[in-house]
């Protein structure tokens, strides 16, 4: 058992399990969408909320094109390409939604269909 196991054990409550990368990306895309779906509901009475939403999710998406730049990525390259280009389009979606001229409805679906693919792969 190394440190890190060790420090996890030590400080984990025995009713927390220990979050899996895939369960924590799966906490933030939910964390997001809920607030973006919150604040796209709300009818653009609370701008602030919905902006505030965009931008974590926008740096959200940042993190994952980042993620699958990395070499040491072990994913699919054709897996990693179709990420990057989701995370440029989320970029761009993002600057249209501020603008006024979309909805944050096509970012919200796209988050869900991200975690619905982490929760099918969680699995495996």
């Amino acid at each position: 058992m190394n440190a890190l196991d060790r420090a996890k054990k030590a400080y984990a409550s025995p009713e927390t399990p220990t979050r899996t990368p895939r369960g924590t990306e799966y906490d933030a895309f939910a964390r997001i969408t809920h607030r973006l779906k919150s604040a796209g509901s709300a009818g653009g009475r609370d701008f602030a909320a919905l902006a505030r939403a965009l931008q974590d999710n926008r740096n959200l998406w940042s993190v994952m094109a980042a993620d699958v730049a990395d070499r040491d990525n072990g994913l699919p390259l054709a897996l990693k390409q179709k990420i990057y280009d989701l995370a440029n389009f989320a970029n761009r979606h993002t600057s249209r939604v501020l603008a006024g001229v979309a909805t944050a409805d096509a970012l919200v679906d796209i988050n869900t269909a991200i975690m619905r693919g982490l929760r099918e792969g969680a699995g495996e």
